[in-house]
């Protein structure tokens, strides 16, 4: 193992040996490497005359740059063509740090890692594989998911999925399955990984308080009886929350710190927040309990961290954290978005009040949605697939099918004043298919 891993390693131990222990293989041997890039960031600060050590081409103490790639950016080269720190750019890294905690009042006198920037939020949990996800380890998910969850932990990580139903019979969250699958996982060994989705994609399902404040309680409850829990918060629709009753934080900062045998952490994108998807922005942050200085253990987390940027695509894009910086500064920048979010929050109030007729209740019924892009329908009488080539080739209309019987409906990009049209489309598809039948 290299000296530098093992350094890292001891001062986690030292902190906090569960969090040790819930290291992969790979976590344990990532390290962020001392070799050209400090060499480089140690020149950078103390270099008056010539730094020779920077692999990128200069002219005049500048970025040398293409005036044809340069008309397209409104920003100075250093700021958009440079190799930007494989762990992000600093004052991005801060400047999200300070924002989470207004927006997650449980945050509040928290001691948290700085935030990591990853290039969005799939990197960001390939990078958590990388750290935390061992060969053959179980993460449990609901039966309603993201399909790249798959090709993430399973085809690229080697671990296996274990699911319970996303809903109860009354309509929300399925406490009791997703307690008796942990509990029952938890008997197989002293680790558990847990990542929970919300909004969640596909159905756009936010927990209630009280669903949030139980799924909390039954994570404390199987840490207190000796299980290590990894609880992995995938928020990449967050603040998207459409009426009263949802919880409107992470459930990272309600177990951020909560208990030792707990590392939580905390996946977000600029990506969805920020309306910027091609920008690919995202970023992973760490809370637990930690004895002694906790910057000292995160820092070193966030060494590992770095070390698996690095040794993958060695940084995100200078340009688009700056640009994401720059955005985050402005003094515009709460009106615009909440300017985005209420546009959002009238197609979701829309598409509830179309499908409260009760013409569509023998094609169709609806899961329960409340925040993010999306909202499902449990087709009744048609198949799922044969139902979407069929509206695709006869309306031009796309949806997504989800096994046989569910569809998926992103109302984010359909403008209010089309939503009604939409679904009598699909339930006119629905009817043509029952006449084939």
């Amino acid at each position: 193992m290299n000296p530098i891993a093992q350094e890292l390693n001891e001062i986690i131990k030292n902190a906090n040996p569960n969090i040790y222990d819930m290291l992969s293989s790979k976590g344990k041997n990532l390290y962020f490497p001392k070799g050209i890039l400090s060499q480089s960031a140690e020149a950078k600060e103390k270099a008056s005359k010539y730094n020779a050590t920077i692999g990128i081409a200069t002219e005049t103490g500048v970025p040398m740059h293409l005036p044809s790639i340069m008309s397209y950016i409104n920003l100075p080269p250093n700021k958009s063509l440079n190799y930007a720190p494989s762990f992000g750019i600093p004052e991005l890294r801060e400047t999200w740090q300070q924002l989470m905690f207004p927006k997650n009042p449980s945050l509040a006198e928290k001691e948290i890692s700085l935030p990591v920037v990853t290039n969005a939020i799939t990197h960001g949990l390939s990078v958590t594989g990388y750290m935390w996800i061992d060969e053959h380890d179980v993460i449990i998910l609901p039966d309603k998911i993201w399909g790249n969850y798959n090709l993430i932990f399973t085809v690229l990580h080697g671990a296996t999925i274990r699911q319970y139903s996303l809903f109860s019979s009354k309509g929300g969250f399925n406490l009791s399955a997703f307690e008796d699958t942990l509990r029952e996982e938890a008997l197989r060994g002293k680790k558990i990984a847990v990542l929970l989705n919300f909004p969640n994609n596909p159905t756009g399902y936010t927990p209630t308080e009280p669903e949030g404040k139980k799924i909390a309680e039954i994570l404390l409850d199987l840490a207190e009886k000796g299980t290590n829990v990894l609880l992995i918060t995938d928020d990449a629709y967050f603040g998207l929350f459409y009426d009263d009753n949802s919880v409107k934080e992470s459930l990272f900062a309600i177990l951020a710190g909560a208990h030792p045998r707990i590392m939580a952490i905390k996946l977000d994108g600029a990506t969805k927040e920020n309306y910027v998807w091609g920008l690919r922005v995202g970023f992973i942050t760490y809370g637990t309990l930690l004895k002694g200085n906790p910057k000292d253990c995160y820092d070193a987390l966030e060494r590992k961290t770095a070390g698996a940027v690095r040794g993958t695509i060695s940084n995100s894009p200078h340009l688009s954290q700056s640009i994401i910086l720059g955005s985050l500064n402005s003094k515009n920048y709460k009106g615009e978005k909440e300017e985005k979010f209420t546009i959002l929050c009238n197609r979701a109030t829309r598409v509830k009040e179309v499908l409260a007729n009760n013409k569509y209740k023998e094609a169709w019924d609806v899961y329960p949605f409340n925040s993010g892009y999306f909202m499902c329908l449990r087709l009744k009488k048609v198949n799922a697939e044969e139902l979407r080539l069929h509206l695709l080739d006869q309306y031009g209309v796309g949806v997504i099918s989800l096994g046989n019987t569910d569809i998926r409906i992103a109302f984010s990009c359909v403008e209010k004043e089309n939503i009604q049209e939409l679904f009598d489309i699909i339930f006119q598809g629905i009817q043509d298919l029952e006449k084939v039948c």
